[in-house]
């Protein structure tokens, strides 16, 4: 039997399992049987498995593509809150990554069978209750998302000019619960992005990029006027640890270095090795030290001849944010100057930091808190489910290959299950999370073939007896027609302003769109 090893596809960027002899990506097949998915299980059930994913970002859509691949008649119901689907794919992937949104044309095709259905502009748990939803499923798929950020929990957090990225980044997608965000980018000529990870160097690349560049992508129109009028010529990208603990990916260092007219400043060499040192690596660790060789490169625009800049601040914590006198406004950030524990291990991932007693201050009157996000509960997930949340790490509790468990983690919950960062935290990229979402999937399709327990009481009708039921209180639902009469309308209002789309940023308008075309 030849072995299978994993690959890339040359046409997108989802992974795939091939062999000498066979080759395809689990999201472009056909989500119909195929020969080398075919399970040597036999299968117990009475009926096909009829499951619910709550969520329709690309660790839901990863998760029913596996699924209804693997499970030749299962039907798959996914719901969203939107109107609109993709998630973090429409919202959280920055406007100048299209390439990033191109597996949204693999979701396309997942949504045109008939064993898939799309319901939108629906709050599960509340419009859905889960007892109820429950009563018409074999299994239930949490990959709702993170949709709260983390906060610092410092004074002055509240200030005027303070802003989660979270929230800074919606505004720019389009999301409508951030369209009336409005920062002002007029206040201050310096800004700091406080976190190291993708999102805080997607706000700076944002910041500091030319308004032409962005003019032709999918960034809303008012992200682009706010922009066009931004004083902010420095960005400050401040973190706890050292550039050697960042979670930001080579690619986006890199992205950000080649910015045009963007210089860099990076003060302390002492945090990033030698190239002496990362030649006495093993090979596989100097793979993680390539970025080193970045920082010491820099841009390539000197920072005397940048327009704009950006520093790289390493071991620094804020410490509180300083209001302008007689205002509500923010001032300045005083920070907590930290070391090293072990001065040996600056160079690992793991390293550990704690504060020196000295401070500093930086003036600025625009900060963006860039720390994480974090899922929240179901309203009901427990009570009627006895689905548990952990709500210190975000997540809901699962046994690490999607089953939901018990606090105690000694029972599963049976028929429940959960991918994406409901599972792990937000943690990875698209990769990764398509990774996770196949375990998850895999999880389900076993314990389904294997006879395992499922949501007992169900009718296994899905959608057709739910939507009947008189517990179900959903004004509005929006179905894959309805989504396509809106994507068909912001495509042309992006023809019309020179872009790919323009985004509706009102639920409101989004819904008129889809029932003036599809009632």
């Amino acid at each position: 039997m030849l072995a299978r090893r994993r690959v890339f596809c040359r046409d997108c960027i989802e992974s795939c399992y091939s062999s000498k002899s066979w080759s395809t990506c689990v999201v472009r097949a056909p989500v119909t049987q195929h020969r080398r998915h075919e399970s040597s299980h036999a299968n117990p059930r009475q009926r096909p498995l009829r499951l619910a994913i709550v969520g329709s970002g690309p660790a839901g859509f990863y998760a029913a593509a596996r699924v209804m691949q693997k499970l030749p008649d299962a039907r798959v119901d996914m719901f969203e809150r939107l109107p609109v689907p993709f998630g973090l794919v429409r919202y959280g992937v920055a406007p100048d990554h299209p390439e990033v949104k191109n597996c949204q044309e693999r979701f396309e095709e997942v949504a045109q069978s008939e064993r898939f259905q799309f319901v939108g502009n629906v709050k599960v748990g509340r419009d859905i209750p889960l007892d109820v939803l429950s009563q018409h499923y074999d299994a239930l798929l949490f990959a709702y998302g993170a949709s709260q950020d983390r906060a610092l929990g410092i004074a002055g957090e509240n200030l005027t000019g303070i802003h989660s990225a979270r929230a800074f980044v919606g505004w720019y997608n389009g999301l409508p619960e951030f369209a009336d965000l409005d920062p002002d980018l007029t206040q201050s000529d310096t800004a700091v992005v406080i976190g190291n990870g993708n999102v805080a160097l997607d706000v700076a690349r944002i910041l500091l990029s030319s308004i032409d560049t962005l003019r032709n992508t999918d960034i809303s129109v008012h992200a682009i006027e706010a922009l066009s009028k931004s004083r902010v010529k420095s960005v400050i990208v401040a973190g706890r640890r050292g550039p050697m603990q960042a979670a930001f990916t080579i690619k986006e260092l890199r992205e950000l270095l080649t910015l045009p007219s963007v210089g860099f400043k990076f003060e302390d060499d002492s945090l990033v090795p030698t190239a002496e040192y990362i030649k006495s690596l093993p090979r596989l660790e100097q793979r993680k030290y390539r970025f080193a060789q970045l920082l010491e490169k820099g841009s390539a625009t000197t920072f005397e001849e940048a327009k704009r800049h950006w520093h790289l601040m390493s071991l620094a914590s804020p410490r509180s944010f300083q209001e302008a006198p007689g205002t509500r406004n923010l001032q300045s950030i005083v920070f907590d100057h930290n070391r090293f524990k072990d001065p040996n291990a600056k160079f690992e991932r793991t390293a550990s930091v704690a504060p020196t007693g000295a401070d500093f201050t930086v003036n600025s009157g625009l900060a963006f808190r860039s720390i994480g996000y974090k899922a929240e509960a179901l309203p009901g997930m427990t009570e009627e489910l006895g689905v548990t949340f952990d709500t210190r790490s975000g997540t809901i509790s699962n046994d690490k290959n999607g089953r939901a468990v018990s606090a105690d983690g000694q029972r599963q919950v049976p028929g429940c299950y959960a991918t994406g960062w409901a599972q792990t935290g937000p943690t990875g990229v698209i990769a990764s999370t398509m990774e996770n979402a196949f375990a998850s999937a895999d999880s389900i399709i076993h314990d389904w073939e294997s006879g395992k327990d499922f949501l007992a009481t169900n009718d296994g009708k899905g959608w057709e007896s739910l939507s009947k039921d008189s517990r179900v209180t959903i004004d509005k639902p929006i179905t894959w027609q309805h989504w396509k009469t809106i994507d068909a309308a912001e495509r042309e209002r992006g023809q019309a302003a020179g872009k790919v789309r323009e985004k509706f940023t009102r639920v409101e308008d989004m819904l008129a769109v889809a029932y003036a075309a599809q009632p």
